[in-house]
């Protein structure tokens, strides 16, 4: 055990020093990650474009550093999953070889227990013998042999029970070692020869017994007998409980070995999980750090690049805010290194004082042990001594307990409490050793005393002793382990310490670099700062040429925002990505959470399990008690009940714990699930990463491009400027030398007039000859020029055909991608189900996994089944039947699982079949392409031949012309010799003809020969370039270019022929010009050499017509051509849907072969026949059972053979399991090397996506540059156009003046009627003064009218002097409208001179409009001239680039489908090697099948054996009823059964030599098949670097054929040049004839001259037009100037305004200052009111409700105090706008007032709103005296107040109407409490005297109980009238209701909302009905 311990703990030791080497070396890549890339970016550039380009190149780089970086880092966690499967396989395998150790550890101790047994049994024999012997001997002989003899016994007993603790220290690794076996079978061997020794010496001394008693009885045997069999019961009982201990130990050290397993492997995973959110925090950082940088733009650009630099400032910022920030994190780290060495230096401290008390231990343990050998023979002690074990046993508990609390501390540092806790206990633990120690001494002092006594029961205490030994030797072996154990928990803690060393290293380093880096950033940015004081020099300088790129730079930055949209918006779903991540990585550490709480709820169950185990070995303990006392039948029922209950529990158990397992393996699955999310995500997330910086390159290239394009178009337009200025000098040229011509033809002229005449009458009749032959000549031409239509036609419809074939090869490639882009997300779906696939072969594996638990759990459990049935035949010694259901239950549950293993593998081997199918029809499909290639080769060679010929028939034609044509000039030349004599002046003529015609045919034999050369150079270098080609592909590409530059040549071949006919039909008519002159005889001969000449022409047609039918023949031989290609790609396509077929039919299938139920059925005859084999057995050992318990002795044995079958077996099935697992391994890597090619494949897509981008960024840029072409035509336009907005502008401006204008002149008369309005409201001012005198004196009734009249003339005077203020404001008013209207007259004739001035303006810019709009015209029609050309050239441009764009294109497919072509092959060797290991598996399995048969042989043989067994029981029966003959008989068949059962042992050692064997033979097949797939590898690193060379070779060849084919172009364009300037020398040689082309290029000249001077024209129009916009601009500077007088005499009047409204709010603000002291005096009576309120409180408990009411009360009124600041600012809004008008709520108050004052002042009220409504006083007295005798109070009184004699009956007439207006409102309250609280009904009343008021009662009132609800009424009303002066102010701003009459509707007025308008002080209303009850009660409510 020591050893197995310690082998743990090294293991562990290593296993956590590597995972601290991994942490190191992991903390180490990122230090120097973080160093690399702080170290970039210190390179130092000098320009600023070059800056941004570096600081691109950075980036880029970076961000593929942080590629690699997270490759590794995937690569790592994929190490660290493989890892941890690795740890899970191996603690399963730990598992399963310790379970077979227990096993075998509990057959060797039931085998050592029978021998004890035995062993016992004959040592009691013996010492019988042996005293039977002494008793019986007369001489002394004897004495010596029996003295040896004891001695020997002791010793042998004494060397034998000193060997079982051996047997538990031999436990060493958990490696299946043979030397556990070999030591097994040594002990056997040893035992054995023990056994035959003491067997000899028994029959020695029962011969010596025997001869001693030979005439005894025998009496004495029998009791012998009884005696022996009762010690051995005793002492198998004894060494049942010793094994029962032993196996507690062993499963309670195992426990906690598991347990500290467990925890490792949790802090191990934390301590991983905590790294990874580390790494997850450092890769955001890297994120957050590593954003993208804008796009660069070139430096001639301000604006661009100052967003550049502010863009690097920013980044800049961002890096320094992160250095700060990893700053910040490195102290924080350092801090939190200090706090940790600090803690470890405590644990190392505590550390050493605990080895010192441990140290301490070990002494006083050695002590005790030296003590305990002292007293070794002293038996009084043995139950004391016991006891101390027992303590000494649970001090060693708790010194585990410390021990692992170490380890703990150790591994994760936990708090000091625990450890000084620690220290206590020791201390403790130490205390009581120490007094046992004492008592000890003590007791040791005693013992020696009782030495003499106990020295007789030495021999008999021998066993208790020997015991006593083993325990302290177990306990010294404990010590030893814990020492062990100690001393790796000190290397552990000194591997930390190095560790945080390293890291302390690594983390100074890394500050050092930040701080050098910070310097450097600094640097940068000092010297970034002076290259931007440079750049602003170079900006300044720069700023003129910017101006004429504005335009286009606008059109860009439209572009360049809508890359920056996009940009936006691809950031966005970044984000959200981010935000989707976040949620996935939320979840996992939800799900993570789950699966800790799910794992601690199992090792709750674990531990649960323990308990009822360890029930479950207490009730076995009590069984054998029980069996012990009483071996009844009912007992062994009852136990057999209990057994069966405990059994179910254990089911119980066993099923939840399973129950567990699954769902902890769910919440694994999960898990992988939710991580495989998350990583989709990340991946997703780059691949958005990468399609923005894709989406910024192209933007970059796409403003290269436009930029280059814009240099090109200005070059283009510099050459195109250079061409019109030859073009006028060669115009110049011609000119003069039509001006030579026409001079000659006038010297012609002057020839003498008679040779003219006759010339001239034989001219006419060679005309009218002549004419004939021109009709029919015409009539030919006509012919051939409508064949030459024709032939125009057929080529324009070949061209139109051409040009769709295009068209469809461009949709055919889009399809292609989207296909590609299909089969790409096929390939994903497939990768899909492959990892679904795995995830359901790694879920089998954990099956498996789990059933090989479940079976070591069954055996051992069935093992102790056994062992517990043996013992109930021992006690009950009755048969009792055996049946192993639950074996053959296991057996069929491992056949069922290989059988889904074998189905699996079956799937595999499907899909492997359906791969190997698709692979044979891409070869096929590959075949097709070449053959289909090889075919377009041979038609293209044949449209080769067929040119060459055609070119070779024109040659011929040629030749032949020239020949006729030398042939008729020779005829010629003899006539002209013939009429020399005859005509000597027409010699000159002929002559000059002559040359003429010999010059023509010399320029044309040099085009002739010109056009062979070329043609001949052509075909030798396409010659050449067929020598040079590589693969067929390429020559069908290349030759598919050729044809097509070739129908070009074709068709200017065919325009130099028509060209050449031409020539030809003029020299045949000067030919007939010479002979109609030469005439003669021969006239006729040479019509008839004509005729034929020309019957040879028409021939020579035919001929032409028949090559161009060729050349139609051949382009539809192109077309049919385009068509085959266009079927090979649909047959692609078709192969590529059988291909997406296949992958659903393999996705889809998943059917078992006939192979599998084969095997099926193989497996099932196999068990089936085991099962038969078990169950003869069992009847067999049934019998065996009957036979031995006649014989009353053990027969343990039978049950041996049956437990060695099934592990045969089950060792059998773990081999199967093991090739199965192998093999699933195999698929496994097989699958990984067909993702990685599907990866491959990806990649390529990837790249040709990227490809296609780079075409449309050109092609958009092509766009782009067409478009920016008008932009420069459209620029003289855009100047005009702005002009003529300018002028539109001023206009507008004008007519704003106008508006301005009239307005001033409303607001004048609005002015002017306000004054008037003015002049009219003196009188209202004075009513409404009057009336607020009223409002303000209506409390006062009682006043006389003297003091009214004395303030009606205080008002007076105050009116007056208002009046004067408002004459002086009319005078302001006056001078200010003056002044405007000055103004404005001045403003009107300043108008009227700018109108006559624009309509002079309007009437130029007519004129000049009428102009540009002409030279408008003529340079759009040049323009569109210019653009024709341009798009000619465009056109043939990009026909160039699409045939080039094609080429490349089909060259990349012929590499793409060489590649496949190749990995086809691979995947056909990577079959066929498959396909030999599935051979080897086959073998494999027949092997199985074979060591089946063997396994059955075996059984036979066995069957044999036990019925060989059966029949020595017989024997033995027989012989028992002989004599006691039979007892060495049975010893003898023992000795036979051990020899055999040593010959089983011997055989079980050679089974696992064999299985050793084979176990090497697979490792060595296992290590070829490593060799050769590195070899297989290596040679596919070698493939790959040729195949990269290839393609390097292939470009470099594709660059020179670009180089060499620019070449070409070239020198094409310069022939064309020449070619051109040979047509127009020739063209103007012919237009020399001709007069009229004289006469049109003159006029033309004179058109040029005239569109000169109108050019200089329109330059001095807009000259003018130019000054004359200046003037309008000084024009327009000056109406400016005098509207910004205008405005400032505008806001001088505006200041005035304000001053006076300042004043007014002044005023306001003293109002308000006022209001304020209202409200404090108001404030104050709330003060009292609520004094009173309190002083009632103590009455009543209604009054504490009302109480809290008046606080709300007062809240409200703080809020009304609000709401009157409110009403003040709103007072001050109101400006002059209440001036005019009539007050609503002033007329309201008055009219309210009127029925609140006295009717005999109603009359002043009414007087009153009559002369604020403007009525005189007359009318008004007239009113009222008319209705004096109604009353103007009847209506309105009957209108409002009608009810006011119904409502209260019970009110006494009011006394006067000063009744109660001088008492205060606190006397008013208390006389409220008073009626309220006495009721009306009888009730018990409360005295008066008690309440005491406040304030002085009215004078009048003399009883407070008897006054009713009207006086009350009527005296708060006057009240609030006239003595509350807060009611009094707030009745203001109170608006009343209107239908006031019920009393209990009105609200109280305090609580009404304020009102908007001025304050009129009027009385407060009341209504008669209304109590002062019910005011109250309506105040408390609200």
């Amino acid at each position: 055990m020591s050893s197995w311990l310690g082998g743990i703990s090294s293991g562990l030791g290593q296993s956590l020093g590597q995972v601290g080497g991994s942490l190191s070396s992991f903390t180490g890549q990122i230090s120097n990650f973080t160093k690399d890339m702080l170290l970039e970016g210190v390179e130092e550039v000098g320009d600023a474009a070059t800056e941004l380009q570096v600081s691109n190149t950075k980036l880029v780089d970076i961000e593929a550093a942080f590629a690699s970086q997270k490759s590794e880092y995937d690569r790592l966690r994929k190490l660290h999953a493989e890892l941890e499967e690795k740890l899970e396989a191996s603690e399963i395998q730990i598992k399963g070889q310790s379970a077979e150790y227990r096993t075998l550890l509990q057959q060797r101790d039931v085998e050592i227990s029978h021998l004890k047994a035995r062993q016992s049994g004959l040592q009691e024999e013996f010492h019988n013998l042996q005293h039977s012997a002494q008793s019986a001997s007369v001489g002394p002989a004897m004495l010596p042999v029996t003295t040896s003899s004891s001695t020997t016994t002791s010793s042998s007993v004494s060397s034998y029970m000193s060997r079982p603790s051996a047997s538990h220290q031999g436990f060493h690794g958990d490696e299946m070692d043979l030397s556990d076996v070999i030591w097994s079978q040594q002990e056997i061997n040893r035992l054995s020869t023990e056994v035959v020794r003491l067997e000899a010496e028994a029959a020695h001394w029962r011969r010596m017994s025997q001869a001693s008693t030979a005439g005894a009885a025998g009496n004495g045997d029998q009791g012998e007998v009884l005696k022996l069999q009762r010690t051995v019961t005793e002492l198998r009982e004894e060494m049942s409980r010793e094994v029962d201990e032993h196996q507690h130990e062993l499963a309670a050290l195992q426990d906690a070995q598991r347990q500290k397993m467990a925890d490792i492997t949790r802090r191990h995973r934390d301590d991983l999980a905590e790294y990874e959110e580390r790494i997850e925090e450092l890769e955001e950082q890297m994120h957050s750090g590593g954003g993208p940088v804008s796009s660069p733009s070139d430096a001639s650009k301000l604006p661009e690049l100052q967003k550049a630099i502010s863009s690097l400032q920013e980044a800049a910022d961002q890096r320094e805010k992160q250095l700060a920030e990893l700053s910040a994190n490195l102290e924080e780290a350092r801090t939190k290194q200090a706090s940790l060495q600090l803690e470890k230096d405590e644990v190392q401290e505590e550390n050493t004082g605990l080895l010192q008390n441990y140290t301490r231990l070990q002494a006083s343990v050695t002590e005790l042990q030296t003590r305990v050998q002292e007293q070794e023979g002293k038996s009084l002690q043995k139950a004391q001594l016991d006891h101390e074990i027992q303590v000494l046993r649970k001090n060693l508990a708790a010194a585990e307990k410390e021990i692992e609390g170490l380890k703990s501390m150790a591994g994760a540092e936990p708090k000091e409490e625990v450890e000084h806790a620690d220290i206590l206990e020791l201390n403790t633990i130490i205390g009581t050793l120490r007094q046992e120690k004492e008592v000890l001494e003590q007791e040791k002092l005693s013992l020696q005393e009782r030495l003499e006594m106990s020295e007789e029961q030495i021999v008999s205490n021998n066993e208790a002793e020997s015991g006593d030994t083993e325990s302290l030797e177990d306990l010294k072996a404990a010590l030893e382990r814990r020492e062990k154990a100690l001393r790796n928990t000190e290397e552990e803690r000194d591997t930390l310490v190095s560790e945080l060393e390293e890291l302390d290293r690594q983390n100074q380093e890394a500050t050092q670099h930040m701080i050098s880096v910070k310097e450097q950033l600094s640097g940068q940015l000092r010297e970034a700062e002076a290259e931007l004081t440079g750049l602003t020099a170079e900006l300044n300088t720069t700023k003129d040429q910017k101006r004429a790129l504005e335009q286009e730079l606008e059109t860009q930055k439209e572009k360049v925002s809508q890359s920056a949209f996009t940009l936006n918006d691809l950031h966005m779903g970044k984000q959200e990505l981010e935000r989707a991540v976040k949620e996935l990585k939320d979840k996992l550490g939800h799900a993570q959470k789950q699966s800790r709480e799910a794992r601690g709820e199992i090792t709750e169950l674990k531990k649960t399990f323990q308990e009822r185990e360890e029930q479950l070995s207490v009730a076995k303990a009590e069984l054998d008690q029980a069996g012990d006392r009483g071996a009844e039948a009912q007992g062994s029922q009852e136990k057999e009940r209990e057994l069966s209950e405990l059994r179910r529990e254990f089911d119980e158990m066993r099923s939840s714990q399973e129950k567990a397992l699954s769902e902890d393996y769910e919440l694994k699955m999960e898990n992988r699930r939710l991580k495989g999310e998350s990583e989709q995500a990340a991946g997703e997330a780059e691949e958005l990463t990468k399609q923005i910086q894709e989406s910024q390159a192209a933007v970059n290239r796409t403003v290269r491009e436009k930029e280059t394009r814009i240099e090109a178009l200005k070059l283009e337009k510099s050459q195109l400027e250079g061409e019109l200025e030859q073009a006028e000098r060669t115009l110049t040229e011609q000119g003069k030398q039509f001006q030579q011509t026409l001079e000659e033809l006038t010297r012609a002229r002057s020839m003498d007039a008679s040779a003219l005449q006759m010339e001239h009458e034989r001219a006419v009749k060679l005309n009218q000859e002549k004419d004939m032959e021109i009709g029919q000549l015409k009539r030919d031409a006509e012919q051939l020029a409508s064949d030459h239509r024709d032939t125009n036609e057929m080529l324009s419809i070949t061209v139109a055909g051409q040009k769709q074939l295009t068209d469809l090869l461009q949709e055919k490639d889009v399809f292609m991608d989207t296909l590609k882009q299909n089969a790409s997300d096929l390939q994903k779906e497939m990768e899909n189900s492959i990892l679904v696939v795995t995830k359901e072969a790694d879920a089998l594996k954990h099956t498996l996994e789990e059933k090989d638990k479940q079976l070591g759990g069954m055996k051992e459990k069935t093992s102790h089944l056994k062992e517990e049935i043996d013992r109930l035949r021992d006690q009950t010694s009755r048969p009792q039947p055996l049946s192993e259901p639950r074996t053959l239950d296991i057996i069929t549950e491992l056949e069922t699982e290989i059988t889904q293993l074998k189905s699996s593998r079956n799937g595999l081997e499907e899909e492997v079949q359906s791969l190997r199918r698709t692979m044979e029809e891409l070869q096929a499909s590959l075949l097709l392409s070449q053959q289909s290639v090889q075919a377009q080769q041979t038609e293209l060679e044949q449209s080769h031949a067929r040119l060459q010929q055609t070119t070779l028939n024109y040659d011929r034609l040629i030749h032949a012309r020239d020949g006729e044509i030398s042939g008729l000039q020779q005829a010629v030349d003899q006539l002209s010799g013939s009429r020399v004599r005859d005509s000597p002046p027409v010699q000159g003529e002929v002559i000059l003809q002559e040359e003429k015609t010999q010059t023509l045919n010399q320029e044309n034999g040099n085009e002739k020969h010109d056009l062979s050369k070329v043609e001949i150079d052509r075909l030798v270098r396409g010659i050449k370039e067929k020598e040079t080609e590589i693969s067929l592909l390429n020559e069908k590409n290349l030759s598919l270019t050729r044809q097509l530059d070739q129908l070009v040549v074709s068709r200017d071949e065919v325009g130099k022929l028509s060209q050449m006919i031409l020539q030809k039909d003029l020299e045949i008519q000067a030919l007939h010009a010479r002979m109609s002159m030469v005439g003669g005889g021969g006239h006729s001969q040479d019509v008839m050499f004509l005729q034929q000449q020309l019957q040879a022409y028409a021939v020579e047609r035919e001929q032409v017509l028949a090559v161009l039918n060729e050349k139609t023949r051949e382009n539809s031989q192109l077309r049919s051509d385009y068509h085959r290609l266009m079927d090979i790609m649909a047959g692609k396509e078709a192969a590529l849907l059988k291909l997406q077929q296949e992958n659903q039919r393999l996705s889809n299938m998943s059917d078992p072969s006939g192979s599998q139920e084969m095997f099926k059925e193989t497996i099932q005859n196999l068990s089936r026949i085991i099962r038969e084999k078990d169950i003869e057995i069992d009847a067999l050992t049934q019998k065996c059972q009957t036979l031995v318990t006649v014989l009353q002795s053990s027969a343990g044995e039978s049950g041996s053979g049956s437990g060695g079958v099934s592990s045969n077996q089950f060792e059998e099935l773990l081999q199967e399991r093991d090739t199965l697992k192998q093999q699933v391994k195999k698929m496994e890597e097989w699958k990984q090397q067909v993702i990685t090619t599907v990866k491959n494949m990806q990649h390529e897509s990837a790249q040709l996506q990227e490809e296609l981008i780079k075409l449309q960024g050109q092609v958009s840029a092509d766009s782009d540059c067409s478009s920016k072409l008008s932009v420069d035509y459209t620029g003289l336009i855009h100047s005009y156009e702005q002009k003529e907005r300018r002028l539109g502008s001023l206009s507008q401006e004008l007519a704003h003046v106008q508006q301005t204008i009239t307005q001033l002149s409303t607001t004048k008369e609005v002015l002017l009627g306000k004054l008037d309005s003015v002049a009219q409201t003196p009188e209202v001012v004075a009513a409404q003064a009057s009336g607020a005198s009223l409002t303000a004196d209506a409390p006062s009734h009682q006043t006389s009218p003297t003091a009214n009249y004395e303030r009606l003339q205080e008002e007076i005077v105050q009116l007056r002097i208002q009046l004067a203020e408002k004459e002086n404001i009319i005078k302001t008013l006056q001078e200010n409208n003056h002044r405007l209207s000055n103004s404005a007259s001045a403003t009107e004739s300043e108008q009227r001179s700018q109108a006559d001035e624009v309509r002079l303006v309007r009437g130029r810019l007519e004129a000049l409009q009428r102009s540009v709009r002409e030279k408008d015209l003529l340079i759009k029609s040049k323009g569109d001239q210019l653009s024709h050309v341009s798009e000619s050239l465009r056109n043939r441009e990009n026909d160039n680039e699409v045939l080039k764009q094609a080429v490349t294109n089909l060259k990349e497919r012929a590499l793409i489908l060489e590649m496949d072509g190749r990995t086809l092959k691979e995947e056909n060797e990577l079959v066929a090697s498959r396909s030999r290991e599935k051979e080897s598996e086959f073998r494999a399995l027949q092997e199985t099948n074979m060591q089946v048969s063997l396994l059955l042989r075996e059984k036979e043989f066995e069957l044999s054996a036990v019925s060989e067994k059966s029949a020595t029981v017989e024997r033995m029966l027989k012989d028992k009823e002989q004599g006691k003959s039979g007892e060495l008989n049975q010893l003898l068949n023992e000795l036979k059964s051990m020899q055999e059962k040593a010959f089983a042992f011997q055989q079980e050692r050679d089974q696992v030599m064999m299985a050793l064997k084979q176990k090497q033979m697979a490792t060595t097949a296992v290590q070829t098949e490593l060799q050769h797939m590195r070899d297989k590898e290596q040679r596919l690193n070698l493939e790959l670097e040729r195949l990269r060379n290839h393609l390097l070779e292939i470009e470099d060849s594709y660059t020179r054929e670009a180089l060499a084919a620019e070449d070409r172009e070239t020198e094409l364009r310069r022939r064309v040049a020449l070619l051109d300037n040979k047509l127009a020398t020739s063209s103007s040689a012919v237009e020399n004839a001709s007069q009229q082309a004289s006469m049109q290029v003159e006029s033309l000249q004179e058109q040029l001259t005239g569109v000169v001077k109108q050019r200089d024209e329109a330059l001095i129009r807009l000259r003018t037009s130019q000054e004359q916009v200046n003037q309008y601009a000084v024009s327009l500077s000056n109406l400016q100037m005098v509207l910004e007088q205008f405005q400032q005499e505008e806001k001088a009047m505006y200041s005035q305004e304000l001053d006076r409204h300042k004043k007014e709010k002044d005023e306001w603000k003293r109002k308000a200052v006022r209001l304020e002291d209202q409200a404090s005096s108001l404030q104050i009576n709330l003060d009292e009111a609520t004094a009173a309120l309190e002083s009632a409180s103590r009455l009543t408990d209604q009054l504490d409700l009302k109480e809290e009411q008046l606080d709300e009360l007062k809240k409200q009124v703080e809020i009304r105090q609000e709401m009157l600041e409110e009403a003040q600012k709103k007072l001050m809004i109101l400006l002059n706008s209440t001036e005019g008008k009539i007050d609503k709520v002033l007329m309201r108050n008055l009219f309210v007032g009127y029925f609140h004052t006295p009717k005999t002042k109603r009359a002043d009220v009414l007087r009153l709103m009559g002369s604020v409504l403007g009525l005189s006083r007359e009318d008004v007295d007239k009113m009222l005296g008319e209705d004096g005798r109604h009353g103007v109070t009847g209506w309105m009184s009957n209108w409002l107040g009608g009810k006011g004699a119904q409502s209260v009956p019970n009110t006494p007439p009011r006394p006067t109407s000063g009744q109660g207006l001088n008492s205060s409102f606190s006397a008013m309250f208390v006389k409220f409490l008073e009626i309220e609280s006495t009721p009306s009904l009888p009730a018990a009343k409360l005295p008066a005297h008690d309440i005491k008021a406040l304030g002085v009662p009215p004078p009048r009132r003399t009883n407070s109980a008897a006054s009713s609800g009207a006086a009350g009424a009527a005296a708060l009303g006057k009240r609030l009238g006239e003595s509350n002066p807060f009611l009094a102010a707030r009745s203001a701003a109170v608006p009343l209701l209107a239908g006031s009459s019920a009393g209990g509707s009105l609200g109280h007025l305090l609580m009404k909302p304020i009102s908007d308008a001025l304050p009129t002080f009027t009385p407060v209303p009341v209504s008669a009905e209304a109590s002062a009850g019910a005011v109250l009660k309506d105040l408390l409510k609200q």
